[in-house]
């Protein structure tokens, strides 16, 4: 992984030159400069270099990802010595000793730069290379001509061919889009070979494109297909592109192009094909959602779904049995070797074909039911190289990304927003001018999601995904090709028995036990070692009743634990950790001691955190699951000692904290702040000015505001004033007057409002016209309100109304039944009233023939 270990030294690199320069030598910082403008040229090449010439570097890939490894690990284990050495009042020349290696690493990557030049000369980049990658013609063929296995799907089959055969005149594309192996190509050929096709369009012609395409075998492969006997040696691109076009020209046509991965594909042919309104359709197979969306802005897209349960067995037992029925003694280990497939038809036809030729019996059958996916992968070549060819044809920048999804453990559903912190704390996130590194990771994740490498799991309150998760034969790639290139190494199932050790930077320890289905230990950067003969434990770092391990400390950059352990000894030498997600008990007061701290996700209650965090410039996530206090920065820095102040202009989530000042000195710190959870218990009347959350108003990065209130006072509203960049607002325990509520309803950029344990002094809300007009989610948890007057101009954009637990509301207003954008409503705890007025909305959207929107009820 060359690219993202060039990356991570970028981050270094530049983090020592910004927060580091004290521990700098003269000369150092010219060392640092000149070697990250050596770093970026690399970096600049391998983004430049053809894809489809990758495997002839493979050697000076390797060759830089252990040559900047040596040096990010040199620069780093120096600034930990430095910074110990200083805190204990010792003195030594190790970085100054360290740099003259440093010194001898930039003479090699002269020598890997020198190299890369004359590859880069060699390679040709600048040249044409359609004629190199051509693929020959007999693989531009269907695969089969006879009937492809498919089961299930035929819900989808009909919507393609509807739209195959619509009425629309125009030449129209159908696209079908799905992870590999996922059965896009089998599908397309039913189609293709369905009888009322052949019947509906005058010509049909298929082509496979695929990743080394060009041009002329397109053409050739489409013409040969039609049955045309030409020498294709003997013409030109213009001879056959008459060829094609004179055929094509007058009739009605169904051509498929299978496998397309890029959008020039599509462009280098598009105007071969002749429009005569006679309805004509090009159906298009494609893994990249980008492409299809290009083709044909977004619609006739048809995602191609995993196969359910008894659709799977019904496939294993095809592939298993032909013709014959399962044994009784099979059938119950066949169905879980079905199911253990996850859907995906490829893996089932794998695992069907490979028992249909061994011996047929229950135990036999059982050892491979727990490891269908080495067994798929091990005994089907095919099968690798069809899931292998998705993560080949990824750009530099995403593969490192992707391959970080195997690091979790198998069906671990995984949280989107702690996915993007662990990229950016890895430092395998390129930048990119005004936009934060979370941003780009965001970025990075929806373009694997539209390349159908990551699945989708569950969506949040206004669309966001919020969690995802890869299936388990991608995330057996991914472990396969991070160990090939020591980007990481999984341990799975117990710690008991580890021998030896590894050096990979990267170590996901997944630990089945009684009380959790697992503990999830991600340890990043570090040299592991087990010893299986004794009791053990991560030394320093958390504590196991059946092991002992042991990790160089002073590198750990992450630790991320999904479990109940807690850190214990040890913490003071974690200078160079980056991001953790632990419990961290009485430990809490040496955070401060993590100089390149970026995020922290504590599991405690109610505690206080150091002064000092308002001196660690590279924090941008603070959560804790309970609540924290954070003292005000030291009196003698915000006043007058202009040159000590640490500005957090990292910072974007601050969560929760409780009693929170906001005087101007401590805004100032906090610039970029986008998400903030607040709580103010027992506030008196005296109160509300010492923390003078007027001045809110000044967070103007501010996307998320979660407020806990416990006060009497009822003019909260009026109190606060809310920065216009306001999107996500929840307001907990706070006593509303609905003459208030419109200081919400003009917040321009409002879509989410959640009112938790409040209640309406009057109880009843009556918005005013042109209010709420962004606002998409809406949330009442046990309030007190009992009138509720509203219609569909109040609220014109909203998608998702939940009701939880409001005995007293009479009903939703009937005007939602008008709103046009309306997908969902819930309720859980209401009254029978609301419950009925839901339902008559349900009819109303039905009747406006929104089929989409779903109603979900306790009651029924």
């Amino acid at each position: 992984m060359a690219y993202s270990a060039l990356l991570s030294l970028t981050h270094v690199l530049q983090r020592t030159l910004k927060y580091d320069r004290s521990y700098l030598l003269p000369g150092e910082k010219q060392q640092i400069e000149s070697l990250l403008e050596k770093v970026g040229y690399l970096q600049d090449f391998l983004d430049n270099f053809p894809r489809e010439k990758i495997e002839s570097i493979e050697g000076l890939e390797r060759k830089i990802s252990d040559a900047v490894c040596q040096t990010e690990d040199i620069i780093e284990s120096c600034i930990a010595h430095q910074v110990l050495e200083e805190s204990t009042s010792h003195s030594g020349d190790i970085f100054k000793t360290s740099f003259h290696e440093i010194a001898k690493l930039i003479e090699e990557v002269d020598s890997i730069k020198i190299g890369a030049g004359k590859i880069e000369d060699e390679s040709g980049i600048q040249e044409d290379l359609e004629c190199n990658t051509s693929l020959p013609v007999g693989s531009l063929r269907p695969a089969s001509s006879g009937q492809s296995t498919m089961v299930g799907l035929d819900d989808t089959m009909a919507k393609i061919k509807d739209h195959l055969v619509s009425s629309s005149s125009k030449l129209e594309v159908v696209s079908i889009v799905g992870m590999g192996g996922i059965g896009k190509t089998t599908l397309a050929h039913k189609v293709y070979n369905d009888k009322y096709i052949e019947y509906h369009f005058h010509i049909c012609a298929w082509c496979t494109v695929s990743q080394k395409y060009n041009v002329r075998n397109i053409l050739l492969g489409l013409l040969d297909s039609m049955k045309i006997q030409i020498d294709g040696s003997e013409k030109d691109i213009d001879q056959l592109v008459e060829l094609l076009y004179k055929k094509l020209k007058g009739r009605r046509y169904l051509l498929v192009m299978d496998d397309v991965w890029d959008i020039e594909a599509w462009d280098s042919v598009k105007r071969y094909f002749p429009e005569d309104k006679s309805g004509s359709r090009i159906l298009l197979t494609t893994r990249l959602e980008n492409v299809a969306n290009y083709i044909n802005s977004g619609s006739r897209l048809h995602h191609v779904r995993f196969l359910n349960d008894e659709e799977s067995w019904k496939l294993f037992c095809q592939k298993v049995f032909g013709e014959g029925f399962c044994p009784l003694e099979l059938e119950e280990i066949g169905k879980k070797i079905a199911q253990n497939c996850r859907g995906l038809p490829l893996a089932v036809a794998v695992i069907g074909g490979l028992l249909s030729k061994v011996t047929k019996t229950p135990h036999y059958w059982r050892t491979i039911a727990e490891n269908v996916s080495s067994e798929i992968t091990s005994n089907d070549e095919q099968c690798s190289k069809i899931l292998s060819l998705s993560y080949k044809h990824l750009p530099y920048h995403l593969k490192g990304c992707f391959l970080y999804m195997g690091i979790f453990p198998e069906d671990f559903e995984i949280r989107v927003k702690v996915l993007t912190k662990l990229w950016v704390a890895e430092g395998i996130l390129k930048p990119a001018s005004s936009k934060t590194l979370e941003d780009v990771g965001e970025e990075y994740f929806l373009d694997l999601v539209q390349r159908s490498l990551i699945l989708v799991q569950e969506k949040g309150s206004i669309g966001k995904i919020k969690t995802c998760r890869i299936h388990d034969l991608l995330r057996d790639l991914c472990i396969m090709e991070a160990q090939k290139e020591k980007f990481f190494h999984v341990i799975e199932g117990s710690l008991y028995g580890i021998q030896g050790d590894t050096s990979m930077r990267r170590v996901s320890i997944h630990v089945k036990n009684g009380q959790l289905p697992f503990e999830f230990y991600h340890v990043a950067k570090g040299t592991l070692q087990g010893d299986d003969k004794t009791q053990w434990s991560l030394e320093g770092l958390f504590r196991s009743s059946s092991v002992e391990y042991s990790v160089d400390s002073r590198s750990l950059k992450v630790l991320h634990i999904e479990g109940r352990d807690q850190m214990r000894n040890g913490m003071q030498v974690l200078v160079n950790m980056r991001y953790l997600n632990s419990y961290l008990g009485h430990h809490i007061a040496s955070i401060y001691k993590f100089r390149n701290l970026q995020t922290i996700i504590i599991r405690v209650g109610i505690t206080t955190l150091p002064p000092e965090i308002w001196k660690m410039p590279q924090l941008r996530h603070v959560k804790w699951n309970g609540i924290a206090s954070l003292p005000d920065p030291p009196i003698s820095e915000t006043k007058g000692e202009e040159n000590s102040i640490v500005v957090l202009e990292n910072l974007q989530t601050l969560s929760m904290i409780n009693r929170f000042s906001w005087t101007e000195e401590v805004l100032e710190r906090i610039p970029n702040l986008r998400k903030l959870a607040i709580c103010y218990d027992s506030i008196t009347e005296a109160d509300w000015k010492e923390y003078h959350i007027n001045n809110l108003v000044h967070l103007t990065k501010l996307e998320s505001l979660n407020c806990l209130i416990r006060s009497d006072r009822s003019d909260f509203l009026v109190d606060i004033t809310f920065p216009t960049s306001l999107r996500k607002l929840t307001l907990n325990g706070i006593k509303l007057h609905p003459s208030k509520l419109s200081i919400l309803g003009s917040m321009p950029n409002l879509e989410l409002l959640k009112l938790k344990s409040s209640a309406f002094l009057c109880q009843e809300w009556e918005p005013n016209e042109g209010e709420f007009l962004k606002l998409r989610f809406l949330l009442l948890y046990d309030v007190e309100l009992k009138h509720w007057r509203a219609d569909n101009i109040h609220f014109p954009s909203l998608e998702h109304l939940e009701i939880f637990d409001c005995e007293l509301l009479d009903e939703i207003p009937p005007g939602f039944g008008e709103i046009s954008t309306l997908q969902s409503i819930e309720l859980f705890f209401c009254g029978d009233s609301i419950v009925e007025s839901a339902k008559k909305i349900e009819e109303a959207q039905s009747d406006w023939g929104n089929d989409a929107f779903k109603l979900y009820t306790d009651k029924y």
